[in-house]
């Protein structure tokens, strides 16, 4: 008799969902890593009237991946910037994607930036801007990362951040059309 309950106990608790170890709900899997780890971003504080400031920081891949973009609430528009030198004259153009390779750190330091264009109001030290990168997968599947970057002061030095086992970003497939 007693097996009998037994039996009918364990299938009541079954049909209850109730039969895996301690009543817990079925494990979900893990969530999968972010495509992108951002570390250290920031952006360059603004003086009233200014309608421009760029974004800084180190992205590093879980794989192979494109930034293709990025866009904020705070500009009217936002895009990937190389700035290079050219006779003694610096240019920047806009890029349309920024090769990332799996697994190695890649600095938007100066060279290339994200870049704010048609600021909406004056970017104070204090504040945190909100920004959105966009992202293509090694499969070329679509993906963001979104992010608040403190504003430091305006005269913030922009130093490479090209550290032992960081990639600077020139050479990594950068690819684009001038600034205009």
């Amino acid at each position: 008799m007693r097996t009998r309950r037994q039996l009918a106990a364990l299938a009541a608790a079954l049909a209850c969902g109730l039969g895996q170890a301690g009543g817990a709900p079925a494990a979900q899997p893990p969530e999968r890593a972010p495509l992108v780890t951002v570390e250290d971003p920031w952006v360059r504080g603004t003086v009233e009237g200014q309608t421009g400031s760029g974004a800084y920081m180190r992205l590093t891949s879980r794989e192979d991946a494109q930034l293709v973009g990025a866009s904020s609430p705070v500009a009217e528009r936002v895009e990937i910037h190389e700035m290079h030198t050219v006779k003694d004259m610096m240019t920047m153009r806009r890029i349309e994607r920024l090769a990332l390779p799996a697994h190695t750190p890649v600095a938007l330091d100066h060279d290339y930036h994200v870049m704010f264009i048609g600021l909406k109001h004056q970017l104070v030290v204090g504040e945190s801007v909100p920004m959105t990168l966009h992202l293509l997968d090694a499969r070329g599947r679509p993906e963001s990362v979104q992010l608040r970057a403190p504003v430091r002061p305006l005269a913030t030095p922009v130093h490479p951040a090209v550290l032992p086992g960081t990639a600077p970003a020139a050479g990594h497939g950068a690819t684009g059309t001038p600034h205009g």
